[in-house]
């Protein structure tokens, strides 16, 4: 009866931390241009727009990021909280991009495709 006791305790003190888990995502952004060519070196800003209250994700929980693709075009973002996060990614001789996803799984692959700059214009 006391190792009963004691195993559902045990049971019981870890789930709060099952269900903190099951509230963050690891994400993959894959950055590649119109040709499908990877984009090394574009710097990556993430940041969490909404969905769980900050306040009650207290200040342990990072909420932006800023990394650089690698050679592959690939960012591994570390655990960020399920909700709205804004991506925004910039590389030279690229439009600049930026654009909202919801965030709802464990584990989320963005592939995101840059294009290349408009010609300028001028109104003279």
């Amino acid at each position: 009866m006391r190792a009963l006791m004691l195993s559902l305790a045990l049971v019981l003190s870890s789930l709060p931390l099952t269900v903190r888990a099951a509230d963050m995502t690891t994400l993959t952004i894959s950055v590649k241009s119109a040709g499908g060519k990877p984009v090394e070196g574009a710097s990556v800003i993430v940041k969490f727009v909404k969905g769980h209250s900050l306040t009650k994700l207290g200040k342990k929980i990072r909420k932006e990021w800023e990394l650089r693709t690698n050679q592959e075009g690939l960012v591994k973002i570390p655990p960020i909280p399920q909700g709205t996060i804004l991506v925004q990614i910039i590389a030279k001789d690229y439009q600049t991009f930026g654009q909202n996803f919801d965030v709802d799984e464990e584990e989320k692959t963005l592939d995101i495709t840059l294009n290349p700059p408009q010609p300028q214009y001028s109104a003279h």
